[in-house]
């Protein structure tokens, strides 16, 4: 529960967001300002997603396809298509693998290809990653080493999908080691299952496991098991049904502790949210609640201490 905590205590500590004037892209067009609610009117894109302490993300554009992110510590997220599908997407930079809501020190690469069945839809992603890491001190030397590489790591995604509804029932992630010489070894799983309100995400129950044996690849028992719940969505427009469905995804796959983000796959907002450790004995959720503000186009701009800053599509 340590990254659950640290999350909230996180969320308390956003205050206000300082005031603002009315804002620009990087091409001179005025996006909404933070201080109104009057918005943009026409076709948009999301721009910033931002708090009292800085930006958390800004989208770049070509045309009007997303085609790269920038987050924390300039951490760049590459995307490309073929078509209007993402066909892969290539990440470098740091990211919060221990959830402990501090970017890690270990530098992250990834690079994402993506696979599609019948309907168009997304069924596979494979993903090979590097970490760098500086190596301690070796006396006299005091400081550490250069970023060397670490580890070297292969994920499988699988995507399955509702048969009657279409929607997206579960994500199943295989994560293994490369051995030189060697075939991939992998050594742990974990499996998101969705649930649905309409057409909004009501609940994801993720677990988490070792696996025990390759060839094929046998699941062992779970040893982590959170279920991330959904309350009171409104029935206003949320900011990220601009971004792709692909990179969405991609985004809840970066750690194995973003599922709490799964909010973003749906259509509206929702006022409130909870996550609970069904590991422990008596299991307590943690609540999470937001008042949101929205423009006179209904697109949400601020819930959760985020402001979303809109440009003209």
């Amino acid at each position: 529960m340590k990254q659950i905590f640290y999350f909230i205590l996180l969320i308390a500590g956003f205050s206000s967001i300082h005031s603002c004037k009315n804002l620009l892209d990087e091409d001179g067009n005025p996006l909404l300002d933070l201080n109104n609610t009057e918005g943009l009117s026409g076709p948009r894109a999301l721009y910033k997603e931002v708090t009292a302490k800085g930006t958390l993300a800004e989208y770049q554009y070509s045309g009007l396809l997303v085609n790269r992110v920038i987050t924390d510590s300039a951490s760049i997220t590459d995307i490309m298509y073929s078509g209007d599908r993402i066909s892969q997407i290539n990440f470098r930079g740091f990211l919060d693998l221990d959830g402990n809501g501090k970017l890690d020190k270990d530098s992250i690469s990834y690079e994402r290809q993506f696979n599609y069945g019948n309907n168009s839809q997304l069924t596979l992603i494979s993903e090979t990653r590097s970490v760098f890491r500086r190596p301690p001190p070796v006396p006299p030397a005091t400081k550490p080493g250069p970023q060397t590489l670490f580890a070297s790591e292969k994920y499988i995604y699988t995507l399955k999908y509702n048969a009657a509804t279409s929607k997206l029932e579960s994500i199943t992630t295989e994560r293994g080691e490369e051995v030189k010489g060697g075939p991939i070894k992998y050594t742990d799983y974990s499996k998101a299952e969705y649930t649905y309100v309409g057409d909004n995400v009501s609940k994801v129950l993720k677990i988490s496991g070792p696996i025990t044996s390759n060839n094929p690849n046998v699941f062992g028992a779970p040893t982590e098991k959170y279920a991330y719940e959904y309350y009171a969505y409104d029935q206003q427009i949320s900011p990220f049904t601009l971004l792709p469905k692909g990179y969405k995804i991609s985004r809840l796959l970066a750690t194995k502790n973003n599922d709490k983000e799964s909010l973003i796959l749906s259509p509206n907002n929702p006022k409130r949210w909870s996550v609970t450790d069904l590991t422990v004995p008596i299991p307590v959720p943690v609540v999470m609640s937001t008042n949101y503000v929205y423009d006179l186009q209904t697109y949400m701009t601020k819930g959760y201490d985020k402001y979303y800053i809109y440009k003209p599509q």
